[in-house]
């Protein structure tokens, strides 16, 4: 299987890279900015070193929808803590 997503930029110029179909675009990482450069050309100076994914770097820190409590927008009439008009 060929390498997709972030790895660690084996080029050394960025923290890390994004690859597509195993090879390295022009997408990188260094800390949570993220920008582009292109990689520099001829081949792979070593070996790819995937990104575990429990790791922050491996993530944009974009949550998904589905990851949080449901909990309502709005509070409800029932809940003791809203707090409507007073008429």
């Amino acid at each position: 299987m060929k390498p997709q997503g972030w790895y660690r930029d084996p080029f050394g110029v960025h923290e890390d890279r994004y690859f597509s179909d195993g090879n390295p675009t022009k997408l990188v990482r260094d800390g949570a900015a993220e920008a582009y450069d292109d990689p520099p050309p001829g081949p792979l100076p070593g070996p790819l070193v995937e990104i575990p994914p429990s790791e922050p770097g491996g993530s944009s820190g974009l949550r998904r929808a589905d990851d949080c409590e449901r909990k309502p927008v709005m509070p409800t009439v029932e809940d003791p803590t809203f707090y409507g008009p007073v008429n």
